[in-house]
């Protein structure tokens, strides 16, 4: 999600940038985030060994995985500069729970940042067009839904048992469960994994993602949201999504750490 000036307002990958001078809590996290650049170093310099050679499609090396979802596995909110304390983690003057993503580095191969998520906050239903993505909670619990498409192929026989809802496309559910800090990293796929997912924080939060190739609307591989509706006769493993308009809005800072690329 690549971020410019000091502050932007965004839905997602369909953004209307908007400057503003940089917010009090903005200069201080800046500050703490400096004082941890070795870990974000560290994070960096893994993550371009996993997506030295990222396409859309493409899937990282197995070994390369493995390294970096060790390294994020042992990774506090207070190793990437952040305090629970910070006001990302409530809610705003008007009592909205609202999303806030600060930004750690941009390539054209992959992207790092942490999403914030005060009580009750909601990123909904979302894909990732041909990425692959790790995702560590470093505070918190979240209850997180999760969906891969279903293949042309394998569709024939899982339609069977449900009825087919216009304009919407078959996907199998991968995930229903509550996720805290504890938990080990989680990596989507392309095509496997629980490449749409959605995240409902039923505490304060932050989850810190490693994702690439980066969304590109040039290149049709925008973020796009989706409704979901339970498939009749798929014993609950099965819905039709629909995708729908983008209403989600968050926050986000770019947080400018000095990393030697």
């Amino acid at each position: 999600m690549p971020l410019g000036g000091n502050r932007l307002s965004s839905s997602s990958s369909k953004k209307s940038r908007r400057r503003q001078k940089p917010s009090a809590a903005a200069s201080e996290t800046t500050a703490l985030v400096n004082s941890s650049t070795r870990t974000i170093q560290s994070v960096y310099d893994i993550s371009r060994k996993v997506f030295a050679v990222a396409r859309p499609g493409f899937l990282p090396p197995k070994g390369s995985v493995a390294e970096l979802s060790r390294f994020l596995n042992d990774l506090t909110l207070q190793d990437v500069g952040l305090d629970a304390n910070m006001p990302f983690f409530r809610a705003d003057a008007q009592g909205h729970p609202k999303v806030t993503y600060l930004h750690f580095a941009d390539t054209p191969k992959f992207t790092v940042g942490v999403f914030c998520l005060p009580r009750s906050a909601v990123i909904p239903l979302h894909n990732h067009p041909g990425m692959t993505v790790f995702s560590k909670i470093l505070l918190g619990s979240m209850h997180i839904t999760s969906y891969d498409w279903v293949k042309p192929q394998a569709a024939s026989g899982a339609t069977a048992t449900t009825t087919q809802e216009a304009g919407a496309q078959l996907a199998q559910l991968k995930a229903e469960h509550e996720y805290d800090a504890s938990s080990k990293t989680m990596v989507l796929y392309p095509e496997e994994g629980g490449n749409l997912h959605r995240f409902i924080a039923t505490t304060p939060c932050a989850v810190l993602d490693v994702m690439g190739p980066p969304y590109r609307r040039d290149q049709g591989r925008d973020c796009s949201y989706y409704n979901a509706v339970a498939a009749p006769g798929g014993d609950g493993q099965y819905a039709w999504l629909r995708e729908v308009p983008c209403t989600f809005d968050l926050d986000a800072f770019s947080m400018r750490p000095r990393i030697r690329e």
